[in-house]
């Protein structure tokens, strides 16, 4: 994923007598930014020659190129994912808009990044399986139960199967709809200029204006 940001690494200065373990910090750290530009197709060689070190020290501290993006991943993914927000949607003691749009507040402010959004979009044009784990991860600790948690709310708490796809699909589409400011900014690079915390709320609003309507409708036609 080619970019059209101005953003430039040139060939850093070598950094000598750096611990093993600062060194492969830096080679994450570094690698991030660089895969954020050039995408998964950017070799690794580049990638040592704007960081002013030889090719070899990178497969020093990671055996492969795979290995590698496997860092970034946990990096860049998993150290942004908090756990507290999984408490927060189940959490019965305020209502499910109330618990989603604080979610997607704090959500935004951790993950609307240019790094972020630019790998996660190439991994999945190039099929490395970043973007489907990670998918995954949002589909089993938001997606899944925020529909529990609706449906709950509706009145239909003791229903014990699985949400179908449909019903998954809807509350995709309200996290694609807060997600595509993102991808409007950081990937098509439109300049935008938004309160993004009010462009949240507004969104989840009328998401919930809308589903609660479709809800209503679909109840009062049921026998």
């Amino acid at each position: 994923m080619p970019s059209s940001s101005p953003q430039k690494y040139p060939a850093g200065p070598r950094r000598k007598n750096m611990r093993a373990e600062d060194r492969e910090k830096l080679i994450v750290s570094e690698a991030v930014r660089f895969f954020a530009e050039c995408g998964f197709e950017g070799q690794t060689r580049e990638l040592a020659k704007r960081m002013g070190i030889s090719h070899a020290v990178i497969y020093k501290h990671f055996e492969s190129k795979d290995a590698l993006i496997e860092r970034v991943y946990e990096h860049i993914y998993l150290r942004r994912w908090n756990p507290d927000w999984e408490k927060l949607i189940v959490d019965r003691n305020r209502p499910l808009q109330e618990r989603l749009t604080q979610f997607y507040l704090e959500y935004a402010d951790r993950v609307f990044d240019y790094d972020w959004v630019r790998i996660f979009v190439s991994s999945g044009l190039k099929s490395y399986d970043l973007t489907e784990r990670y998918l995954s991860l949002i589909r089993e600790k938001v997606i899944v139960p925020a529909v529990e948690e609706y449906r709950h709310e509706c009145g239909f708490g003791k229903q014990k199967a699985m949400p179908s796809e449909q019903d998954l699909e809807v509350f995709w589409g309200l996290h694609g709809g807060v997600f595509y400011i993102a991808i409007r900014k950081y990937v098509y690079n439109i300049e935008m200029d938004i309160d993004v915390p009010s462009a949240v709320r507004n969104i989840v609003a009328t998401f919930f204006n809308g589903v609660d309507g479709a809800s209503r409708e679909a109840r009062s036609k049921s026998p």
